[in-house]
């Protein structure tokens, strides 16, 4: 028998036994958390901590310490806050470390990317009152806003050298997305209407402007100018943050915030952007062989990638209860249950466990580690829950 994947004691069920995966082998009493880990709860490369990582599982317990009222999570977020706030912050370039080995900086690229992380961290330290956490919040805001900020183009430039002298000439929709992410949480906390009008620029020349020429889907890589780049990383499908083609996680991941947005925002484009976005995943990259979302698709409909990763799977159930509830049509609760049910049988082995990484188009586990840095620390599933359990109203 298969769980009931709409029902509010399983969703709480499910992040409840993640949530606490990580609080018995992820804090790192030297500060931050573990961020290699088996499904055992064994420790690989312990020392190497990632900024996206160390926020995202700070962000976490955060909101499901809030969530449950637990003061023990609030405590462990606090941990994460204080390594994020002590460690990777280096004030003599204002600048966040990309890539820790302990206390020691080992790359100091900087990284728009990573500050949106940084910005959606400190939206959750507002919500747990810690103390300046609005002030911190508005800091990396004017960070990103100082150095990647392109007000021309209404739309943040991707990457900075570590000195902040030279940028980037790549600009990626990747960065733009998780900012307006943040611009989204960042509202929430503090009702500052600056947040919500940059999540709306951001979210309006990403899914409009830069869709024109794409038949209303998003692409991933531009030049300098914001011209379509359809040559980038092409011999690299499968690169971590940048891989060629259109990505049909994204996809859903972009339908998930607009829907999120129209909470705020009562544009009438919003919803039939988001409705087009997931039901271009679903019918152009579901697998009906083997189940699930593929990784990539080439730009002629063709998979480029059809590895099944974690966060597609779980960005594309949110994105389907979200698109639910909004507008009340059950193909979309019918796309929830097959992503779950996919999810379930192969990515969870029917457990209430820490997700596989990625697998095969098969279903083969490619990845034994269930926790990497920067790849994977369940802030995709657990939080897509957190999502759904809103949505529900529960």
């Amino acid at each position: 028998m298969l769980p009931v994947f709409r029902s509010s004691q399983f969703l709480q069920e499910h992040l409840l036994n993640l949530s606490d995966f990580y609080q018995q082998y992820a804090i790192d009493p030297e500060g931050g958390y573990f961020q290699s880990l088996l499904p055992s709860g064994e420790v690989q490369q312990g020392s190497v901590k990632q900024l996206v990582s160390s926020t995202r599982l700070a962000y976490i317990f955060a909101q499901v310490g809030l969530r449950e009222n637990n003061s023990y999570y609030l405590a462990l977020a606090e941990h994460g806050f204080s390594y994020v706030e002590q460690v990777h912050f280096d004030p003599q370039r204002q600048a966040y470390n990309w890539l820790l080995d302990g206390h020691q900086a080992i790359d100091k690229g900087n990284l728009c990317y990573g500050l949106a992380f940084v910005m959606l961290m400190y939206s959750a330290a507002v919500k747990v009152g810690r103390e300046g956490a609005k002030q911190q919040l508005k800091a990396c805001f004017e960070l990103m806003e100082q150095r990647f900020w392109q007000p021309e183009w209404g739309l943040y430039a991707d990457e900075a050298s570590p000195d902040w002298r030279e940028l980037s000439p790549y600009r990626g929709q990747n960065a733009n997305m998780h900012a307006c992410e943040a611009m989204i949480a960042a509202y929430e906390a503090t009702q500052d209407e600056v947040y919500l009008h940059r999540a709306i620029t951001i979210a309006q020349n990403i899914c409009l402007r830069q869709s024109y020429a794409t038949d209303g889907l998003i692409w991933e890589h531009y030049q300098q100018d914001w011209q379509l780049d359809w040559d980038f990383n092409k011999d690299d499908p499968k690169n971590l943050y940048r891989p060629w083609g259109f990505q049909p996680g994204h996809q859903t991941e972009w339908a998930k915030l607009l829907v999120m947005l129209s909470r705020h925002h009562a544009a009438a484009w919003l919803l039939p952007c988001a409705e087009k976005l997931f039901r271009y995943a679903m019918e152009k990259a579901w697998d009906y062989q083997y189940g699930g979302l593929y990784y990539g698709m080439a730009p002629d409909g063709s998979v480029c990638d059809d590895e099944k990763y974690f966060w597609v799977q779980a960005e594309s159930f949110a994105a389907a209860a979200l698109l639910a509830t909004a507008t009340g049509k059950q193909e979309y609760w019918t796309a929830y249950d097959s992503l779950w049910k996919y999810s379930w049988q192969h990515f969870c082995e029917s457990k209430h466990q820490p997700w596989w990484r990625v697998l095969s188009r098969e279903g083969k586990v490619q990845d034994p580690l269930v926790a990497r840095p920067g790849a994977k620390i369940d802030y995709h599933t657990i939080g897509a829950c957190l999502e759904v359990l809103r949505a529900l109203g529960a």
